[in-house]
């Protein structure tokens, strides 16, 4: 099952709405710092409701301490950003994938999507909108990569 990789997520409610999503599907969250709050904060942990204790979290201090973790477990880094190259639809995903999305503010910096061994984005009808809300591009992504695994269900 696809892991979901927040990148020094800044805005705890988004990070809480994620969580969310991945306590409901069994997914693991990776939270790669630092982070633009404290892990423990009221905002992140109220907008995961009572959901905590349901999501498979895991906090890397920084890129290198995730690379490290992701070594040693392996599969592909899929970036989502606006200037992806692959729609994420056309896409196809594979159980061993790591959706990584970026902070709220700036997206996926370029040294991690040179890291990524595919970019994928979400596409847009209007143009004056720069890009989703995070929780929502995170599920957006989940869900697909779910559906064309299969695992539509918990």
């Amino acid at each position: 099952m696809p892991f979901v990789v927040l990148y020094k997520p800044q805005i705890p409610p988004n990070t809480g709405n994620i969580a969310r999503t991945c306590a409901a599907t069994g997914t693991e969250l990776h939270l790669v710092g630092p982070l633009g709050f404290d892990i423990s904060d009221r905002y992140l942990k109220r907008a995961g409701l009572d959901y905590w204790p349901y999501v498979n979290l895991h906090h890397h201090i920084g890129l290198e301490d995730f690379q490290a973790f992701h070594q040693q477990r392996g599969g592909r880094w899929i970036g989502f950003s606006v200037s992806g190259s692959d729609n994420y639809l056309k896409f196809e995903f594979r159980a061993d994938d790591w959706l990584l999305f970026g902070s709220e503010t700036t997206g996926l910096p370029p040294e991690v999507l040179a890291l990524c061994a595919n970019t994928v984005y979400i596409p847009m009808s209007q143009p004056h909108v720069r890009s989703l809300n995070l929780s929502v591009s995170a599920a957006v992504g989940l869900f697909e990569a779910r559906r064309q695994l299969g695992i539509l269900s918990g």
